[in-house]
């Protein structure tokens, strides 16, 4: 049983109260989602946001979020993680509105107070970490990293993970759930370049090298082979649930970075804030060149961050016009999700990093509840977390990449209990293998519903998805 958190405790209490007084929209989801499809491609603003079933989701505040027709769901998707306080955290929320209230405004002249205390916190948060510089999306922080190894270090060509995902843009669209038929099997060297969209020159292929999640030996031969500007890696791929480096891999990274001459980019967007102050390569005890954050940064604000050594970020300021790197941005920095951002790490600094004992702690009650219903009912079924994130994976071992996960995993069964959960009120995205949230405005009552919900609901999954 985990204690009880008052400030979180009271915060749900009070939105339940006024669950019957909140206004709703006036139309219908029907209308909404005719309105969207209409006037959006695909219907929503970002593709990857489009699921079964359709919902529209008018409100959230702390674990809970609310669709168009006022029914009510614990969230643990949280927007694909950002909300690790919980949806519209009121001392985030207070921030932003004191800065508006302020007459703060995008000024696009200079720096702000407000920009240099954030970059200030964020260097404070490593010690590998001496210089920021503020985006708006990981993407394009990724995009900007990988340009300042290729300026740092004069060379094009970059390694990335298969099964790991680092934005939109043409270097590392690839490689992220390809099937295996057109995969091929597992290899020690580099994989076919796969973009995920139409519209990437087939050039890029040339300079960027897929290879296998816990494979340095991989890494080693395109090193060797190769002119190798950077690796950009997720320390821990979340983006395929929770793939965890094995003992050794990360360090065996920066030795290999290191002999090399090639720099190693942490791709924190997902693991940065989530599972520490100091992000994942604090806990692994890694110090990567560069490191880019997002999402868990400012609690569901647009906000980004690279920060590294400053030797490498002072390319952009180059004297040096052949090596400098544009950096620009109208929006880099504005004061709104900067505030955010600022109240957003003050919080998970609070009491030497208290948050991040609850979330553990909810976190481990979860999973042993979880694991518990499967040993009972022998269901092929563990979950791999690491802090507040965690995931469901129905084979009988955790995945150490793609290959592993996409050869064991039951993909149909895990669609199934995702809509299942959807249905009594729980909500994970509704596409198997991926991540699940728990954030600090979740309390124990949240976490008992869910067990109760998943003792019903698992049981039946196994049998419904072999069935169909």
């Amino acid at each position: 049983m985990l204690p009880d958190h008052p400030e979180t405790d009271t915060w749900a209490t009070t939105l339940l109260q006024r669950e019957e007084t909140l206004p709703m929209l006036s139309h219908s989801s029907e209308t909404a989602i005719e309105t969207s499809r209409r006037y959006l491609p695909g219907g929503v603003a970002s593709v990857n946001r489009i699921a079964e079933p359709d919902l529209i989701f008018v409100r959230a505040h702390g674990s809970h979020m609310w669709d168009s027709d006022g029914k009510r769901y614990i969230d643990y998707h949280a927007a694909f993680g950002p909300h690790i306080l919980g949806h519209n955290d009121a001392h985030v929320n207070e921030s932003v509105i004191r800065t508006l209230q302020q007459d703060q405004s995008l000024y696009g002249s200079g720096t702000t107070s407000l920009e240099a205390r954030l970059a200030e916190l964020i260097c404070q948060c490593a010690p590998f970490i001496e210089s920021v510089a503020l985006l708006n999306t990981g993407s394009e922080a990724t995009y900007q990293a990988i340009r300042l190894a290729r300026a740092a270090t004069g060379r094009d060509h970059i390694i990335v993970m298969q099964g790991g995902y680092n934005g939109w843009h043409n270097d590392v669209a690839c490689n992220l759930a390809t099937p295996l038929n057109e995969l091929g099997p597992r290899v020690t060297g580099e994989y076919k370049f796969h973009p995920i969209s139409a519209g990437i020159p087939a050039a890029h292929s040339q300079l960027v090298h897929p290879v296998n999640f816990n494979d340095l030996e991989s890494v080693r031969r395109i090193a060797a082979q190769y002119p190798t500007a950077a690796i950009i890696l997720e320390p821990i791929l979340q983006n395929i649930g929770i793939v965890k480096p094995t003992p050794g891999y990360l360090q065996g990274l920066r030795d290999l970075a290191t002999e090399a001459g090639f720099l190693l980019i942490f791709d924190e967007v997902k693991t940065g804030f989530r599972h520490a102050i100091g992000g994942y390569a604090s806990l692994a005890g890694v110090s990567p060149d560069l490191a880019v954050y997002g999402k868990a940064l400012a609690n569901g604000y647009p906000m980004a961050a690279i920060g590294g050594a400053k030797r490498i970020l002072d390319l952009f300021v180059s004297p040096d016009p052949a090596r400098r790197v544009l950096l620009a941005g109208t929006y880099n920095g504005h004061p709104v999700p900067t505030a955010a951002a600022i109240a957003t790490i003050e919080r998970l600094r609070e009491n030497n990093g208290e948050v991040y004992r609850q979330l553990e702690q909810m976190g481990a009650w979860l999973q042993t509840e979880i694991e518990s219903i499967a040993k009972r009912h022998s269901l092929p079924l563990l979950v791999v977390r690491q802090g507040s994130a965690f995931c469901l994976y129905l084979m009988d071992h955790a995945p150490q990449d793609w290959h592993d996960l996409a050869s064991h995993h039951d993909f149909a069964a895990d669609k199934l209990l995702r809509r299942r959960l959807i249905d009594e009120g729980i909500y994970t995205f509704p596409v198997p293998a991926k991540q699940w949230s728990i954030s600090a405005a979740h309390t124990q009552q949240d976490l008992e519903q869910t067990v109760d919900v998943l003792q019903k609901v698992l049981p039946t999954i196994k049998n419904e998805s072999d069935e169909s």
